[in-house]
């Protein structure tokens, strides 16, 4: 089993930044990939980012591009999601996920049923 806990969330104007961290404990031998889903009330989990362990590729969604990172820690088995610019829109309870994601690819990433290991998850408010 692989434990994922994220932190970070809270309530930010817009244009501001906030960084989530998924830390991650257990089995971390078993996946090779961590991402970060979201969901509004109402609506479907939607992908955010993602990012393979080894550092050597990442995806984003486009309505995050240029404002949103992702990165490792691989000492720290943590993955952090650095959110810049923010918007009402970002509003969400965001996710950590992990999994041994083949083929890595953007199609198979954005794929909620691809991801294995989820976290508790932890919400973003962004008031305008």
């Amino acid at each position: 089993q692989v434990q994922l806990v994220e932190s970070g969330g809270g309530l930010v104007q817009a244009g501001g930044s906030l960084r989530l961290s998924c830390a991650a404990s257990g089995r971390t031998f078993s996946y090779e990939a961590v991402g970060w889903f979201r969901q509004a009330p109402g609506k479907e989990r939607e992908f955010v980012a993602a990012i393979r362990w080894s550092g050597d590729s990442t995806y984003y969604a486009d309505s995050v591009k240029g404002r949103f990172t992702i990165s490792r820690d691989n000492a720290k088995n943590t993955v952090v999601l650095q959110m810049h610019s923010l918007k009402p829109e970002d509003t969400a309870e965001y996710y950590c996920a992990a999994a041994l994601l083949r083929p890595w690819s953007q199609d198979n990433t954005a794929l909620t049923h691809a991801w294995r290991y989820w976290g508790q998850g932890t919400q973003v408010t962004v008031s305008s």
